[in-house]
């Protein structure tokens, strides 16, 4: 899954529990999108189960490193 819109609520149905994780290069703007999504939709309570300590870092891939980047494309980045 990529963003919140692609959840499909007819398939989740009712629920009481929910595990969500993601991996180390998941940006955490996506995830807290998809955590939003579920608060609007359900009485959420979020509890961190940090299982690892991550510190991989990703490159930006080589045909995207030269373009020049808006202040509205950093917002995003940044979360």
């Amino acid at each position: 899954m990529q963003r919140a819109s692609e959840l499909d609520w007819d398939d989740i149905g009712p629920i009481s529990t929910l595990g969500l994780s993601a991996g180390a290069s998941a940006p955490e703007v996506i995830v807290n999108e998809i955590i939003e999504a579920f608060r609007a939709r359900f009485d959420a309570k979020v509890e961190l189960a940090e299982t690892v300590q991550e510190n991989e870092h990703f490159l930006v891939n080589r045909e995207l490193r030269n373009i020049e980047l808006t202040h509205e494309d950093m917002a995003w980045v940044n979360g």
